[in-house]
């Protein structure tokens, strides 16, 4: 990760100091595209994301539903959030949690420090930076336990956001009479770039406001079906992500200039507990019914119905 100094003004606009922490080996697969609006088509998302379960040691699934995804976090159990950069250059990956950038603890927005990802490489944010040298792990805890909540920020429990830019490519200059009109044209490059010991994936969920992607017949149906199954489900409270355990992960300075203003994507993957997600018809309820009956080793054995 890196975190943003602002020696002035004009400056910030053009190269913000990044922290990078330590690479991570091998690329995790990618359970969220990334989306944000775009003129043309685009082969692939620039990073890909996923959310880790470190008590378990597993990716956990992702479900989409009106064109968001989720995930189903378990009290308790700390979690991290991978990021793998798919191109063959370097990108900034802004990242927050429950609306807090997870490296200085501001109200998130995309235009602050993040974490800079080596072409192909990939990183594991797996908590709030305190330091260089250490972090405050993320866990699954109630809403008002969380983080955000417990510094004033509780409207926006529940969700993870990878806000990804590409890096400014400078060309060598032919003259030197066009330095002032060039420096107008330059992006923001405000940019942080953390390490971390793991892998890591990016995935980018589309805001709030943001349409829903068009869905199939089936997929309408089956949500549908979900809907109907979790009409008795009953919502408990919201999850959200603690402030925990102090544990090791050093970073390091690097500069990054972003290429826009904007993010060339932006990933959003929202969370609860399992109960919640049921309950709003987005996760399949556990069939838990079939456990209860004894089961027959040849339950097709039958004779041959009548004919109606």
């Amino acid at each position: 990760m890196h975190q943003e100094f602002m020696p002035s003004r004009r400056a910030a606009l053009r190269i913000a100091a990044a922290l990078v922490a330590a690479a991570l080996a091998g690329g995790a697969s990618a359970t969220a595209n990334a989306h944000w609006p775009a003129i043309g088509p685009r082969m692939q998302p620039l990073a890909h994301v996923e959310v880790y379960d470190r008590a378990t040691g597993a990716t956990l699934p992702v479900y989409e539903s009106g064109g968001r995804q989720y995930v189903v976090g378990k009290p308790g159990h700390e979690y991290a959030v991978r990021i793998r950069n798919t191109t063959g250059q370097r990108i900034l990956a802004v990242t927050s949690v429950d609306g807090v950038n997870v490296v200085t603890g501001e109200t998130a927005s995309p235009s602050q420090p993040g974490y800079v990802i080596d072409p192909f490489g990939s990183v594991e944010i797996a908590g709030w930076r305190k330091s260089m040298s250490r972090t405050a792990a993320f866990f699954f805890t109630e809403h008002s336990n969380s983080y955000a909540a417990r510094t004033g920020r509780p409207f926006d429990v529940g969700v993870i956001g990878v806000a990804v830019f590409n890096e400014r490519i400078v060309r060598p200059r032919i003259s030197f009479s066009d330095t002032r009109e060039s420096a107008r044209a330059d992006a923001p490059g405000a940019a942080m770039a953390e390490q971390s010991a793991g892998t890591s994936a990016n995935a980018a969920p589309p805001p709030a406001s943001e349409p829903a992607s068009p869905r199939g017949f089936v997929a309408r149906q089956r949500d549908a079906e979900r809907r109907e199954q979790a009409a008795d489900a009953q919502p408990m409270a919201k999850l959200g992500t603690g402030h925990g355990r102090s544990e090791s992960s050093h970073a390091r300075q690097v500069t990054f200039e972003r290429a826009s203003n904007d993010p060339a994507e932006v990933v959003a993957i929202q969370y609860d507990r399992h109960e919640n997600l049921v309950a709003l018809g987005i996760v399949p309820p556990h069939q838990d019914h079939y456990a209860r009956r004894m089961p027959r080793p040849f339950p097709g054995v039958r004779f041959a119905p009548d004919p109606q």
